[in-house]
């Protein structure tokens, strides 16, 4: 059974005339005619009756009249579904990426992505936290991630993707790297290199002075390529998450007194007509493997 022969048939069920049928469909009407034969044959069954010129549905003709008239339609569903899919599959995304985000991690999940959607163009914005903020706000960026210490602007769709501890980043042959885990007040006595674009820098100050913990910054720059490069140097410690702090000479321990977790979400503007792709993205980063 064929979707054109489908479609012949319709038509003579509208028409109740081959000619006309014919000449609804841009087809002969012998051909039009070996079409619906056909249609019977596999059926099983006459559709039409045939009496002296005139042509009538059967009972059984009635009956696919429906089931065909159905499938005819879920097929043009169908097809409008993959033309949908497809125009989606051209569009741009435009993702804000706080600069925190360990780019090797990162990575991972946009070569998984291009793979999955190869005709989506990503256009990626970095920066600190509070400037990306404000670009999902003002509709220049579709989504961004981001993570905060604070609640977010109740303006904001937030979906937790991972989440990830704080520790102390230093380098090897550190006196850290015989310990599992480290404690705030391991910082006293060591030289501190300040990440000025931590998002979670405020945080950790104030929970650094609420223990009587003061930190003495040698070393302060906005740039973490510099600092991860001065911790592999052995020029001091860092406060950093988890996935960030992996490079070559680097290690790290997670603060366990008090914990420090940061939740990477994804962030739009809630009420907002976005691009169709920000829920193909969302989708993705959910199933993407972060561990």
């Amino acid at each position: 059974m064929e979707m054109h022969e489908i479609r012949y048939f319709l038509a003579a069920c509208q028409t109740l005339n081959f000619h006309r049928a014919a000449e609804l469909v841009h087809v002969t009407q012998p051909a039009m005619t070996r079409a619906i034969q056909k249609l019977e044959a596999d059926l099983g069954g006459d559709l039409f009756h045939r009496d002296a010129g005139h042509v009538r549905l059967t009972d059984f003709g009635c009956l696919m009249r429906t089931e065909l008239d159905e499938i005819l339609r879920r097929s043009e569903d169908a097809k409008r579904a993959a033309r949908s899919f497809l125009r989606l599959e051209a569009r741009p995304l435009t993702l804000g990426v706080m600069c925190t985000i360990g780019p090797q991690r990162f990575v991972a999940f946009l070569d998984a992505f291009r793979r999955r959607h190869p005709g989506i163009r990503i256009s990626m914005v970095e920066g600190v936290a509070n400037r990306i903020t404000d670009l999902v706000m003002a509709g220049r960026v579709d989504a961004a991630l981001l993570a905060r210490p604070q609640p977010f602007d109740t303006r904001l769709r937030v979906e937790p993707i991972y989440s990830e501890r704080f520790g102390l980043a230093f380098a090897e042959g550190h006196r850290f790297g015989m310990r599992n885990t480290l404690h705030l007040s391991d910082i006293r006595g060591e030289t501190y290199l300040d990440r000025a674009n931590c998002e979670y820098a405020g945080h950790i100050e104030w929970l650094c002075r609420s223990r009587g913990i003061e930190i003495e910054s040698a070393y302060r720059s906005d740039r973490e390529d510099w600092i991860l490069a001065m911790v592999a140097a052995g020029m001091g410690i860092c406060f950093m998450a988890e996935f960030p702090a992996r490079r070559p000479g680097v290690c790290h321990r997670p603060v366990a007194d008090p914990e420090i977790v940061r939740q990477v979400s994804l962030v739009s503007v809630a009420g907002r007509a976005h691009s169709p792709v920000v829920p193909l993205l969302g989708e993705a980063l959910r199933e993407h493997d972060w561990g």
